[in-house]
């Protein structure tokens, strides 16, 4: 995905995940917006993994994603935070995470729509 980043002109700070999400660090420029950068990280991986059957027959992005901004002086904070996700969700799922982090930040949501 780092390489896909770079290919479309933008930059993958870190990337990391677990069996069923994945987390993104991005720098964009301003020209470019993020939905359109996330469709060209889903599409171009999903090509991929379907072309290399490196994740089996069943691969399918699901179909909307979340995005939020970091600060510059979070930045570490959240590089750190994706490089340890099969730990931390050991201990909390990410749905549990997720849904915690709407609430903690008044983020107004219908759960009809939220993790499918």
């Amino acid at each position: 995905m780092a390489g896909i980043a770079r290919n479309h002109g933008f930059e993958a700070l870190k990337i990391g995940g677990t069996e069923d999400h994945v987390h993104a660090l991005l720098l964009l420029p301003p020209s470019l917006p993020l939905s359109k950068a996330v469709q060209m990280l889903k599409g171009s991986s999903s090509k991929h993994l379907h072309e290399t059957r490196a994740a089996g027959d069943n691969f399918a992005w699901q179909e909307g994603y979340a995005a939020f901004s970091v600060s510059a002086s979070q930045t570490q904070v959240v590089s750190d935070y994706i490089a340890n996700q099969a730990a931390h969700h050991a201990k909390r799922s990410f749905e549990e995470e997720f849904l915690d982090f709407l609430r903690k930040y008044g983020v107004d949501y219908d759960p009809q729509y939220v993790l499918g």
